[in-house]
């Protein structure tokens, strides 16, 4: 993710330290938000001869050529790239119906005898633009770029294709107003009346595997041999799909953060929110310094769920003028999860969860505004193509008890009353049920988890790699959180997965550099880290750390 605007919200946790270390250690967290990007394109068109709820490939796209693609500038990128547009049925069961333009990215690759197999790049979400990430994804994947097209694809509802985009409330409005659960479903509420009035706005046209004929139909316009897929967390769901539809389009697969298809995703954040909490806690335990700061953080945390609800006083992130809310254990909860995506901004936590104990709020609305993906960030998400999703391919299942995990003892049914709340009334697009079936891996499979990750931890990879079978490899980093393919050495790691001349060759590529990445010592305001260590600055702890070997 780029590095958080730390000027406001970081006043209180003493902004030359945390920024050097953010600096120092850069993630992607692929199921936060993104933005919608502005690109000129020239259309492809391409038609889809399908039938039932699962798309097949495009019977009568054009020959391998035929594409026009434009020259075009994305934000963040040196180099030119080529935009293009494919023309797709709305309702694939209606192929002479409306139609959308689904729109793509490709960035060159610089070689001049470069590879004639492109990566196809899914974002996460759901309810990323792929093309607003591309600044973001152009130096870590440089190497890839430099021998191969990297093809960036905006899932239909996100970015420029279709987009289903919720009037998003002002920054500075009043933090109550923010944290009225009523409020926020009555602007969901809104938001879906509003998006079923647009041309495109039958809502249950955005599924997942609707969306992989999609990218298929971009690959048949493009002319290109078998792909090598990539995706981050949602899209590492998206990836495994194309790969059920069109195994023979599949040279090589990437998946990071895994989430399965069959996951119930708003019952498993509960869980895996609870492992990554406790997993946070235990590290404090276990550093010295952290357990010297925060002797009793866990009893802490416990009295301060126990205190709620409750009327305070905080500064607002953004404004910083002091405001009144009610406090509740959903919203506080809420607070604490998105931080523990990045452990750099975990490692604030113990900071965090002790002012607010001590009644004092604003640290930690602080460290949960730099998760935050606001207009013109490419972390913001398309919220009527996530709901489309997650309504359609997850919520049935919840209601239906499927799901087998149990509720985390702090964060309990909270995110599925969320979703059950949105959902409930939202249109629920047609789901195949070889959808939930991972196949058996045609080609390899380069599996990755984070092992503190709070929504897609390794448990979920382990599985789907069991079942992907003998062509899928599993790296597993303990100390990382949410999305690692362009973190320090995984990336060459990735690349050479990919650039490997043959199938035996790739599996054979060895991950386990980073397996032994250290997790960033907690954080400690100067006056706490000189009480320690008299004559150390939490600056220096910070350097240290982050020239650790290994350490992104």
């Amino acid at each position: 993710m780029k590095t958080p605007p730390f000027d406001e919200p970081f006043r209180w946790l003493h902004q030359g330290a945390l920024w050097r270390r953010l600096a120092a250690h850069r993630a992607v967290p692929l199921l936060a938000a993104a933005s919608l990007s502005f690109l000129p394109a020239v259309q492809a068109q391409t038609q889809t001869q399908a039938s039932g709820a699962t798309p097949g490939p495009a019977s009568s796209a054009p020959a391998a050529g035929q594409t026009l693609l434009k020259p075009c500038r994305l934000k963040g990128l040196e180099h030119e790239a080529r935009c293009g547009v494919v023309k797709r049925p709305l309702d694939p069961t209606q192929p002479q119906g409306p139609q959308i333009d689904v729109h793509f990215a490709v960035l060159p690759a610089l070689a001049r005898h470069k590879k004639e197999d492109p990566v196809f790049f899914f974002a996460g979400g759901p309810g990323q633009s792929a093309i607003a990430l591309a600044g973001t994804l152009a130096r870590p994947l440089a190497r890839l770029t430099n021998r191969r097209d990297v093809v960036l694809i905006d899932q239909r509802g996100t970015g420029r294709s279709a987009p289903l985009q919720c009037a998003e409330p002002s920054p500075l409005q009043p933090l109550r107003e923010m944290a009225n659960p009523a409020a926020q479903a009555q602007r969901l509420r809104e938001c879906r009346a509003a998006l079923q009035k647009l041309p495109h706005g039958d809502l249950r046209q955005y599924t997942t595997s609707i969306a992989m004929a999609d990218a298929e139909a971009v690959r048949q316009a493009l002319g290109a041999p078998p792909v090598n897929l990539v995706g981050g967390s949602y899209g590492t769901r998206a990836a495994l799909e194309y790969l059920r539809q069109f195994p023979q389009a599949v040279r090589r697969v990437v998946i990071d953060g895994v989430a399965p298809p069959d996951m119930v995703l708003p019952a498993s954040f509960s869980t895996d929110a609870q492992a990554a909490l406790d997993a946070l806690f235990a590290a404090c335990q276990a550093e010295p310094a952290c357990a010297k700061a925060h002797p009793q953080l866990r009893e802490r945390w416990a009295a301060l769920l126990k205190s709620l609800p409750r009327e305070v006083s905080v500064a607002h992130p953004i404004t910083g003028r002091e405001e009144r809310l009610t406090l509740t254990r959903e919203l506080v909860t809420g607070l604490v999860r998105p931080p523990l995506y990045a452990p750099l901004l975990a490692s604030a936590l113990p900071h965090a969860v002790e002012e607010a104990a001590q009644g004092r709020f604003t640290p930690l609305l602080g460290l949960t505004s730099a998760m935050a993906g606001g207009r013109g960030s490419p972390l913001r998400l398309a919220e009527g193509m996530h709901f489309s999703v997650i309504c359609a391919e997850d919520f049935p299942r919840l209601q239906a008890g499927v799901s087998v995990d149990r509720p985390g003892a702090d964060f309990g049914n909270d995110f599925s009353d969320m979703y059950r709340r949105v959902c409930d009334g939202w249109p629920q697009g047609a789901v195949p049920d070889a959808f939930y079936q991972v196949p058996r891996a045609p080609a390899p499979v380069l599996v990755l988890s984070g092992g503190v990750d709070p929504v897609t931890p390794p448990r979920h990879g382990q599985r789907v790699a069991q079942v992907l079978g003998p062509q899928a490899r599993h790296v597993v980093v303990p100390n990382a959180g949410h999305g690692l393919m362009l973190q320090g050495c995984l990336r060459d790691v990735v690349f050479r997965f990919i650039d490997a001349p043959d199938a035996a060759a790739a599996l054979q590529v060895d991950g386990g550099c980073a397996e032994k990445m250290p997790r960033p010592p907690a954080f400690m305001p100067p006056e706490l880290a000189s009480a320690q260590a008299p004559g150390a600055t939490a600056v220096t702890a910070v350097t240290s750390a982050t020239g650790s070997k290994g350490q992104p």
